[in-house]
């Protein structure tokens, strides 16, 4: 049997060469990852897992071998799932592995950006060490944290903000599990309102594309900021470009964008306020040896018959075993 892996961010393939093995399959590397290369290299493949790279309609076309999809993480935007179910071909992903790397990342960027951190290392880099350079700061303690999504990442960002005598709301469809975190639902709009900061957790949907958008920026407080570590696409870029320029919230950090990479031109680089990240939110040593081996786990299971950990499109899962 063979597993296209489409890319990595990491060394090599060593954990997973080590689970496939236990199945009897050999992994295979993409050089590029681009849409051509996957659909020669899946035509004798019987599973695929993916990074970063899309896996389209056409590359699961390519294949009449393939009999699992597997993410490295947790979204699947990049898959074309509709097309994976309508082939029977469960989508498997880790919907657990760096919730703390997430939430570490996001509070990091809330402190630096509270504090001025990334104003005042650029001034004393050039001689300039005056206290204006990144006023006004502010205490966090006491502050209000307002948390878009309240899965497991959202939970474990909401859990260490009071670890930071943080206020914290949260907006979720499940008002249950933020009542028994202790925390106090609220609705979308009255997040904006309330909040000090906004930290987005929301997965990339049809409805939550552009959920935080100019009319969401302009009822968030002027001295408020934005954080986002979930998908680039669930705020309005060029909305928050403006909204930054304008003063209309006090700042923003951002470790995902839409597009990826943003273009160097883009309005939103050229903002002082924005303090940006490359997508790393969720890397850690630790994270990414779970990572490896969880979704390789997830594609090895339905190799061998077995039901996986975790799966996005459950009604193909009549195809296994």
């Amino acid at each position: 049997m063979k597993v296209l892996i489409t890319d990595i961010t990491w060394a090599d393939t060593a954990i997973e060469d080590e689970v496939f093995a236990r199945v009897g399959a050999e992994t295979v590397l993409a050089k590029t990852g681009e849409e051509d290369e996957l659909v020669e290299l899946v035509r004798d493949a019987d599973a695929i897992l993916t990074c970063f790279a899309h896996v389209t309609p056409r590359v699961i076309a390519a294949s009449n071998r393939l009999r699992v999809i597997g993410r490295y993480g947790v979204g699947t935007d990049n898959i074309a799932v509709e097309a994976a179910t309508r082939r029977g071909l469960p989508v498997t992903n880790v919907p657990v592995y760096c919730t703390d790397e997430v939430a570490e990342h996001v509070l990091g960027m809330l402190l630096a950006l509270v504090r001025g951190f990334a104003l005042y290392d650029r001034a004393v880099r050039v001689g300039d060490w005056s206290l204006g350079v990144g006023l006004p700061t502010r205490r966090v303690a006491g502050s209000t944290l307002g948390v878009v999504g309240f899965g497991a990442i959202g939970q474990t960002v909401a859990r260490k903000a009071q670890g930071l005598d943080m206020e914290v709301i949260a907006h979720d469809a499940d008002e249950v599990r933020v009542r028994a975190a202790g925390v106090e639902p609220v609705a979308l709009g009255e997040l904006a309102r309330r909040a000090d900061a906004v930290s987005v957790h929301v997965p990339l949907l049809d409805g939550t594309r552009h959920l935080v958008d100019a009319e969401f920026l302009k009822a968030m407080k002027p001295t408020a900021y934005l954080l986002n570590a979930a998908r680039g696409a669930i705020v309005d870029l060029d909305a928050l470009a403006q909204a930054l320029a304008d003063g209309t919230i006090a700042g923003a950090g951002i470790d995902v964008f839409e597009p990826e990479r943003l273009p160097a031109d883009h309005p939103l680089l050229a903002q002082d306020r924005l303090l940006a990240t490359p997508h790393t939110a969720f890397y850690s040593e630790e994270s990414m040896r779970d990572l490896a081996r969880q979704a390789a786990e997830n594609v090895a299971a339905v190799l061998a018959g077995e039901q996986p950990a975790a799966v996005v499109n459950r009604d193909a899962l009549a195809s296994v075993g």
